[in-house]
């Protein structure tokens, strides 16, 4: 399906109700992207749906809007332990994110949003589902723990939601969306979305969907080619010197920092404006008038270091800044491109250095899956990290050396010496290989659908 539409197309005219349309606005939403325009109406109607979009097309508000709006205007009030509406996404950190998006855009309705996954104490879950959850955001592991133990149950089911399908099989939950599919209800409403149609992913879809409507949307993926773009590992606690290490030696004159939490924005500013440093931060806590002030003086060259969040950070629109620093990598690659390409306007080069630790490999690898580029890396003397970032490349593979083999145990006989003794030469060193496989999705004979 590809649809064309007018530069008049609006959210209103897709057909959402006012509450959606106001928390829009107050979100700065103004016109639908492609894949919004495409998929809003016909899940309106209650049509299956088949999506290939990657992060960065705006495909959590093409799907939440229109669920929304549906749980609003139809069906039952949700019961006890029972949810209306389950989205599955394959990692805790696209959970809590597809969670914030969904819970912004209810704002105005009188829906009940929650998420669960696994890493974390699944009481105060069990206890949070006890009352009915209007939309349910889960990870497939702990959503079948919380099934188990009778804590969510199916039987209010309207609309079932994969997001980043192919993702979740590739992280080996092929068995886990196989237990899910035999407790869900067959009468509902499914949307799959994916980045890619692989062959597993229209087997899943073959399994799951009802005749579905089929989309495709290219991704707004690029970043500007005068951005010169590169990583530096290092670990987690080393960031700020890093950072203040960097910014001495490379003499930046303007830089724009990114962190990702507020905590974290507070406590590089403090560490700066203690070096005498030139600094100041925006987040969320503080007020808006306290952010446009610090905003403007940035833009003014009045502060030449401005830390701030992604959400803070809108709004800042500079045409000759010459650096971007990710302390922190963002938990959505497409944050990535918005952040670097406050960087390389009107004409001007600039560079984006990313601080990566091990823990944010996954999210490295997103990146450059995204982006389509393997990001070059360095290493900062006297800054080598101990905790070893493995390998990463624009396929989404994320390689590390496997564990050395053991040298066999030596006694103090000769006849036990073996190689050892006999030869100088050692086991040539295995080969750098993935740390996952893709599995195959192979569900036996396809059923037919009621």
């Amino acid at each position: 399906m590809n649809l064309s539409y007018g530069i008049s197309m609006t959210f209103a005219s897709l057909g959402l109700i006012e509450p959606l349309l106001r928390a829009l606005e107050a979100l700065g939403y103004q016109t639908p992207t492609p894949v919004q325009t495409q998929a809003i109406p016909p899940v309106l109607a209650g049509r299956d749906l088949m999506a290939a979009a990657q992060t960065g097309t705006g495909k959590t508000a093409g799907f939440a809007l229109p669920l929304l709006q549906r749980l609003t205007m139809e069906g039952p009030k949700v019961a006890p332990n029972s949810i209306r509406a389950l989205v599955l996404a394959p990692t805790r950190e696209l959970a809590d994110q597809v969670h914030e998006s969904i819970r912004q855009y209810a704002e105005h309705l009188p829906l009940s949003t929650y998420a669960a996954y696994g890493g974390v104490s699944i009481n105060p879950q069990m206890m949070k589902l006890r009352k009915g959850v209007d939309v349910l955001v889960a990870t497939p592991g702990r959503l079948l723990d919380l099934h188990r133990q009778n804590a969510v149950k199916f039987s209010q089911l309207q609309t079932l939601i994969l997001d980043e399908a192919d993702r979740m099989l590739d992280l080996g939950f092929a068995e886990e969306l196989r237990g899910i599919y035999a407790v869900l209800p067959k009468q509902r409403q499914t949307l799959l979305f994916s980045a890619t149609f692989s062959d597993e992913i229209r087997l899943l879809a073959a399994q799951m969907l009802n005749d579905p409507l089929t989309i495709e949307v290219s991704p707004r993926n690029v970043a500007a080619s005068s951005v010169k773009q590169w990583v530096v590992t290092v670990d987690k606690k080393r960031k700020a010197d890093l950072f203040i290490h960097l910014m001495k030696k490379h003499r930046w004159g303007q830089v724009l920092v990114f962190a990702k939490t507020r905590v974290g924005v507070d406590q590089l500013v403090d560490r700066l404006q203690a070096l005498g440093m030139n600094a100041d931060g925006i987040h969320g806590d503080k007020p808006q008038a306290t952010r446009q002030r610090a905003l403007d003086r940035f833009k003014s060259n009045e502060v030449k270091i401005l830390v701030a969040t992604d959400v803070a950070a809108r709004g800042l629109d500079i045409d000759d800044l010459p650096t971007v620093v990710n302390l922190d990598l963002p938990i959505v690659a497409e944050d990535y491109i918005h952040r670097i390409g406050r960087t390389g306007r009107a004409g001007l080069t600039g560079e984006a250095i990313s601080l990566v630790c091990a823990d944010e490999v996954e999210l490295l690898s997103a990146i450059e899956v995204l982006t389509r580029q393997t990001l070059e890396r360095k290493e900062e003397q006297d800054f080598e990290p101990e905790h070893r970032v493995p390998g990463t490349d624009a396929s989404g593979q994320i390689l590390k050396k496997p564990k050395k083999p053991k040298k066999r145990k030596v006694s103090g006989s000769k006849r036990n010496l073996g190689k050892w003794v006999d030869s100088g030469e050692s086991e040539p060193a295995p080969a750098v290989k993935p740390v996952r496989k893709v599995p195959v999705f192979n569900t036996g004979p396809r059923k037919k659908k009621p």
